[in-house]
């Protein structure tokens, strides 16, 4: 299998290698061995239990750095692309951090979810917590071997450096405890860890029942691979929350807010000095997710999947991660109420004059439409923002001059239509 998938990404070198600089082997491997080997809820669902999820791990991993070298010889020279995996991991938070066995167990959930992978690229072989735990369990169920597979020492040395970037999907925290679980025969990679998962009940839940909104543990998540794996070229592949019930009005507000704290917790992690080279929202259009299908979406657009022709709308989010990418980072507060506030007096004051515009109102009640989300979060960010002297004069003075020129002109042109009207 792994020569297979070898040779399907040197076809794909070959054809498209000319134009795409940025390989990733495998999104989400985590989820492809557990839920597809292990708990078999996703596809190809096969329920092996303890054994299979660290089997179809192992062979990924085989399978990443195979693919990677093959790049490496034969086509790197030319064509000058990079290729790296991406890992997606949750943030685990020790319940109580003055606790060494519950920083223990956070240090464990890390490394079981996104040490399982990385530790073998940055450092060729498992976490020696996994190879501890699972290999315990293993004995204390009369196995020979441990259900973690082994990599020989060639291999090590093959696999190791085997990644260009590390691509990070993240969506949410935990916080995590000790919990031992008794004696099973059968045991599994949820019980190999010894460990429990809390959440806390005020951390917002827009999405479904497993997303809870904690920005603050993607900067620590960031952290934590600068001082694992030595501070490696990062690019965010997946981020972002679904809905609970469908938004027939398409005002996503909860995701302009998940956005927001997301990522100025990553313009955090950058001025740590994580090194983090780029950013990708989770998802453009509401798609096929999983096993949960067309029913959890995370897209900025919505697709009427009942129609054939699945048309797309754009929710109230799409405007503002369009500003964000704009203006490469979040829109100047000032300037856009400063936008807003005269365009809301102009709509009214076009109201109160009674002038049969009605094309004008239409396009202000358009752009109104689009700015409101906006409008609304971007008051909160005045009281996070500190702003010196001489930004609040540029700031305010140059607006003020606009919108009074404008004025100016809008009366102009009123007199001028009541002048023709006589």
């Amino acid at each position: 299998m792994i020569n297979y998938f070898d040779d399907y990404a040197n076809l794909c070198f070959e054809k498209f290698g000319d134009r795409v600089k940025h390989w990733i082997t495998f999104s989400n491997p985590w989820a492809v061995a557990e839920k597809g080997y292990g708990t078999g809820e996703h596809a190809p669902g096969l329920k092996l239990g303890g054994c299979g999820a660290y089997k179809a791990a192992h062979h990924i991993i085989k399978t990443h750095a195979k693919v990677w070298h093959s790049y490496n010889n034969t086509w790197r020279n030319e064509q000058q692309g990079m290729v790296g995996i991406s890992l997606t991991s949750a943030w685990g938070e020790p319940v109580d951090p003055h606790s060494q066995t519950d920083r223990d167990a956070a240090e464990r959930y890390i490394q079981f979810h996104l040490g399982w992978f990385a530790n073998p690229i940055y450092k060729g072989d498992y976490p020696e917590v996994m190879k501890n735990y699972v290999g315990r369990k293993s004995a204390q169920q009369g196995l020979g071997t441990s259900r973690l597979p082994t990599f020989s020492v060639q291999e090590k040395t093959y696999i190791k450096g085997t990644s260009d970037f590390l691509g990070i999907g993240h969506f949410t925290t935990r916080y995590i405890l000790q919990k031992s679980f008794p004696f099973l025969q059968v045991s599994s990679y949820h019980t190999d860890s010894d460990l429990a998962e809390l959440v806390d009940p005020k951390w917002p839940a827009p999405g479904p029942k497993w997303l809870y909104s904690v920005p603050w543990g993607f900067r620590r998540l960031l952290n934590f691979i600068k001082t694992q794996y030595g501070n490696p070229l990062i690019y965010v592949t997946e981020n972002g929350v679904s809905e609970k019930v469908q938004c027939t009005q398409l005002c996503d507000e909860w995701r302009i807010e998940y956005l927001k704290g997301y990522i100025n917790e990553i313009l955090k992690a950058l001025n740590d000095g994580v090194n983090v080279r780029g950013y990708t929202a989770w998802s453009l259009l509401d798609k096929f997710e999983w096993n949960k299908g067309f029913f959890e979406r995370f897209g900025f657009y919505h697709i009427d999947f009942k129609n054939k022709e699945k048309p797309r709308y754009p929710k109230a989010s799409v405007d503002y991660y369009r500003n964000i990418i704009s203006a490469n980072g979040f829109p100047n507060s000032r300037e856009v109420m400063s936008t807003a506030n005269f365009i809301f007096f102009f709509y009214f004051f076009l109201q109160w004059a009674d002038i049969s515009l009605n094309f004008m109102k239409q396009l202000l009640i358009s752009i109104l439409q689009k700015i409101y989300i906006s409008y609304i979060l971007l008051i909160s960010q005045i009281l996070d923002s500190l702003i010196t002297h001489m930004e609040m004069v540029t700031e305010i003075i140059f607006p003020t001059v606009f919108t009074l020129c404008i004025l100016i002109s809008i009366v102009l042109l009123i007199f001028y239509l009541f002048q023709n009207n006589r």
